[in-house]
């Protein structure tokens, strides 16, 4: 991480302001069933950091104070491994919040496990579920040997819930990221080719697909840096920004809240460690400030930020724009 903090320290990414908060982002700690390599977390089964219950009692004070947002987004590592995954989600259900579960589909086959997928489909979660692609070779060079066909497994134990079935109001939607150093490609294209083939050859269904690029942090970045890649990654994103793309950028209505309460611009400044720019403390936490409080002040940039406005631009909704590009394929 030292590595690419370094590297990405210094920049000309135009600058932004935060608008209206409108989800508030948690990171439930960085333990996680899978070790994948384009993991911006670093999350794996070793790790033991964790956001506790007083942390979470705070979070859900902060949102019973906070009629602006409507969206609480719980990622992790594999959120649902945090004991207090159900009761957050309880929590803000009861208040009319979307709720969205950035859900791996494997942990739905652990052990212990069982009943997650009915739980969610219960308090009808969002889930957004990585599949970086459709091809079992691919996934699983990525995300570990088995984990393509766990994934199926959970899809399918989603759709028998009714996930991804038009008129059910069970969203799903699948994740893509690139196998390599290069950007996504067009986003809807890329959609009809999953949906194709993955309901052709498996049977499964889903809403939509996202498209994120691979940011240049933590396992990813120490990759690119370890193959010599990484001056070269940044050369194609900074290519390719685009400055439409500016005015949807996910940290202009987003905060990030760490496993330890600290509030973030977005999910990649806080694994970078870039806190935000306050003069009176290093780090803010969620017990010390409100939404009204932040809406207006400036977001930290960094480079890793070319990553959100490159191409058709990234964000944790996908991209923020699809140009019409060559047929894709998810080995791209």
């Amino acid at each position: 991480m030292h590595a690419t903090v370094h590297l990405l320290a210094r920049t000309d990414f135009p600058r932004l302001k935060r608008r209206t908060i409108e989800t508030l982002q948690l990171n439930l700690g960085y333990r996680c069933n899978q070790s994948c390599v384009h993991c911006h977390v670093n999350a794996g089964p070793n790790r033991t950091e964790e956001m506790t219950d007083e942390t979470v009692d705070a979070a859900i004070d902060f949102l019973a104070a906070s009629p602006e947002i409507t969206t609480i987004d719980l990622t992790g590592g594999a959120p649902e491994l945090n004991r207090n995954f159900r009761r957050l989600v309880i929590a803000a259900r009861a208040r009319g919040l979307r709720v969205i579960d950035r859900c791996n589909l494997t942990i739905l086959e652990e052990p212990g496990f069982e009943d997650l997928a009915a739980f969610l489909a219960a308090h009808r979660v969002e889930i957004v579920a990585s599949l970086p692609c459709y091809q079992e070779e691919n996934v699983d060079k990525q995300r570990g040997k088995g984990v393509f066909e766990a994934s199926l497994k959970g899809l399918r134990r989603l759709n028998a819930l009714g996930y991804g079935r038009v008129g059910s109001g069970l969203d799903l939607n699948l994740v893509y990221n690139p196998q390599g150093a290069s950007l996504p490609p067009a986003q809807a294209a890329l959609e009809a080719d999953y949906k194709r083939y993955l309901g052709e050859r498996y049977g499964i269904v889903f809403n939509h697909l996202f498209t994120l690029a691979n940011m240049p942090i933590q396992r990813f970045g120490s990759m690119l840096i370890s193959k010599g890649e990484f001056n070269a990654y940044m050369t194609t994103l900074r290519a390719a920004h685009r400055d439409e793309n500016l005015d949807q950028v996910m940290c202009r209505s987003l905060i990030s809240v760490d496993w330890q309460g600290y509030v973030y611009d977005c999910d990649f400044n806080q694994q970078l460690g870039l806190t935000l720019p306050d003069e009176n403390r290093p780090r803010l936490h969620i017990t010390d400030t409100t939404v009204a409080q932040l809406e207006g002040l400036p977001i930290r940039v960094a480079d890793h930020c070319y990553g959100c406005t490159a191409g058709q631009g990234s964000s944790c909704g996908g991209a923020l724009e699809d140009p019409i590009a060559p047929a894709p394929t998810c080995a791209s």
